[in-house]
């Protein structure tokens, strides 16, 4: 697939309270703000909230598999998260190339993550790079 600058790809979910745990299992990520719904109803969130890398592993999806597609890793990273990813939120990412050097098989791609209302969750930019196999 060739890349350009541009270009834009989006993949939605919907967290479930059973992917915060594998992600708790997965990462030792047992924060009460994901699991203690009595502490979590006396902060500024009022209920439970995912874990912040379950939308960011949604981006690792969204370039791995999507756009620019296997092979690529992110090589930097900047995130911002304006609002809270509620369990039982659906989220949309959508990435797009804002950089693309084809020769050295790198580039970069602003990101945004909205909920089922449209409320942004997430937004940033990140550094990309596109392995391809040696012929």
């Amino acid at each position: 697939m060739d890349i350009s600058v541009g270009q834009s790809a989006s993949r939605s979910m919907r967290v479930t309270a059973e992917i915060v745990e594998q992600y708790a299992e997965l990462t030792g990520d047992h924060n009460p703000l994901h699991f203690d719904e009595e502490f979590t109803s006396k902060t500024r969130f009022k209920r439970l909230i995912s874990q912040g890398g379950i939308a960011v592993g949604l981006l690792h999806a969204l370039v791995a598999m999507d756009l620019p597609g296997a092979g690529t890793v992110f090589t930097e990273q900047h995130w911002n998260f304006p609002a809270p990813v509620y369990i039982g939120d659906q989220i949309t990412a959508t990435g797009t190339v804002t950089e693309w050097l084809s020769e050295r098989n790198r580039g970069a791609m602003d990101f945004v993550i909205v909920n089922q209302e449209g409320v942004e969750v997430l937004t940033g930019s990140a550094g990309i790079y596109r392995a391809v196999p040696r012929e």
